[in-house]
């Protein structure tokens, strides 16, 4: 059972504070807006860890574009991807000849982005870019790469900002380490 001493006191250290998050999605959304202005893509959000990062994201876009949702689980309630990528909630909208934005809260092993990004390049969009809020490269597992990192972090349990531990955190308004004692092994 998660010992609880208050939200913030969870939270060994701050490694994104808020002013860096806007400042940061603010430069990635006129990024994002100079390289896709005029082809109306579709942002897709990766649910539920992006969802803060998402929708500050596609505020930050200066040009029509559409939104959707993808849901997929590898993690469970722990802190271990399993490896198996189950689906649990598929887009809505025909990607068939569209710029696809896949908007991810974290990339670290990298095993579910890489069978999203499969899953939906056999859909034929005319292109699929990664933006990613954090990268924890030393976990990669397979050889994918964002395309758009908001921050490389170290690899740390960091929660807030729409990460969670066991669906806790995520609306501590920053990207922090949670304590190690807090985490069950």
């Amino acid at each position: 059972m998660l010992r609880r001493t208050g939200l913030h006191n969870d939270v060994a250290k701050v490694l994104v504070s808020e002013e860096e998050l806007r400042d940061k999605t603010r430069e990635l959304g006129k990024l994002l807006t100079k390289e896709y202005k005029g082809l109306d893509p579709i942002f897709v959000c990766v649910l539920k860890g992006s969802v803060h990062f998402f929708s500050d994201l596609v505020r930050e876009f200066e040009d029509y574009c559409e939104i959707d949702f993808l849901s997929s689980s590898a993690y469970g309630d722990g802190t271990v991807n399993t490896g198996v990528v189950k689906i649990i909630k598929d887009l809505d909208k025909n990607i068939t000849n569209r710029h696809v934005i896949l908007v991810e809260d974290i990339m670290d092993s990298g095993v579910t982005l890489n069978y999203l990004t499969n899953m939906l390049a056999a859909r034929n969009p005319a292109s699929l870019k990664i933006v990613t809020l954090l990268d924890k490269p030393e976990r990669r597992r397979c050889a994918i790469q964002p395309d758009y990192c908001g921050f490389i972090v170290p690899d740390e349990f960091v929660v807030g900002y729409g990460l969670d531990y066991a669906q806790l955190y995520r609306n501590l308004p920053y990207v922090g380490v949670l304590k190690t004692e807090l985490i069950e092994k």
